[in-house]
């Protein structure tokens, strides 16, 4: 729900642009209302999904550059998340410092 339209955002132009821009704002809309009121997707440490989701809270400069918006303005939780997942000592320590082979 996330990926496929985030592509349309910064590589189409005209209505399949907006089109594109709403979907990827609804998708990423429906991802932060699964946080809740927690800090991380599985509670209250990070996980799996937050993990495996970190990939696209670091293209969100890029969507915002291409599309002209504010993911802070439309979904300031998820943001908040993953600022806070990237701080993570997990992720400094694991994540960040793995080879990829």
């Amino acid at each position: 729900m996330v990926y496929p339209p985030s592509d349309k955002v910064w590589a189409a132009n005209g209505e399949e642009e907006e089109g594109g821009k709403k979907a990827f704002i609804d998708g990423i809309k429906l991802l932060e209302g699964e946080l809740k009121s927690n800090p991380y997707f599985g509670g209250e440490t990070l996980g799996f999904l937050d993990i495996a989701f970190l990939p696209l809270y670091y293209w969100f400069h890029t969507f915002e550059t291409f599309g002209k918006f504010s993911i802070e303005a439309e979904c300031p939780k998820l943001v908040a998340w993953g600022e806070r997942s990237s701080c993570t000592p997990l992720y400094h320590t694991h994540i960040r410092s793995m080879t990829w082979r």
